[in-house]
């Protein structure tokens, strides 16, 4: 009866492994199959060909100034007009606004004489939520001794 089992048990383990590979076979053939259907189609799940046109997107037209622009103008007017010019020569001022949180680095800073008005013309970056971008301005000195910020402008 023992050698009975045993044959029983040979020929069941025999037959197993073919239906394992077989089994295997089949789920790298369905899986290859899936896989290969959403490269050859580009991921398109809905069938289309073309491309949707239904969603429209352009660019955002310059806006007036805000309170928060005005802030970070004051506060760039202010790093410029505070720094002893000949001890920084080419070293970057760092600036940030806590109200607004924007932050950026001024990168040149010239003095120049305009017309008998003592002048500092800049180059900034901002960095906001925005993004960052640069820019460029210039203030002079009132005759009351006010520094006055007379352009404050985004590069392109």
């Amino acid at each position: 009866m023992e050698d009975r089992v045993r044959r029983n048990l040979d020929a069941g383990s025999v037959g197993a492994a073919p239906a394992a590979r077989l089994c295997r076979f089949c789920l790298i053939a369905l899986l290859g199959g899936v896989l290969g259907g959403c490269t050859s189609s580009g991921l398109d799940l809905m069938g289309s060909s073309k491309p949707d046109r239904s969603i429209a997107t352009a660019t955002v037209a310059n806006q007036t100034k805000t309170s928060e622009t005005i802030s970070d103008e004051v506060t760039v007017k202010n790093a410029v007009t505070s720094v002893d010019v000949a001890k920084i020569g080419a070293n970057p001022i760092p600036w940030a606004n806590a109200s607004t949180g924007s932050a950026g680095v001024i990168t040149t800073v010239q003095e120049l004489e305009d017309n008998g008005t003592h002048c500092r013309q800049f180059r900034t970056t901002r960095h906001s939520f925005m993004g960052i971008a640069k820019f460029m301005g210039r203030t002079c000195m009132e005759q009351n001794g006010n520094w006055q910020l007379l352009s404050f402008q985004e590069e392109n």
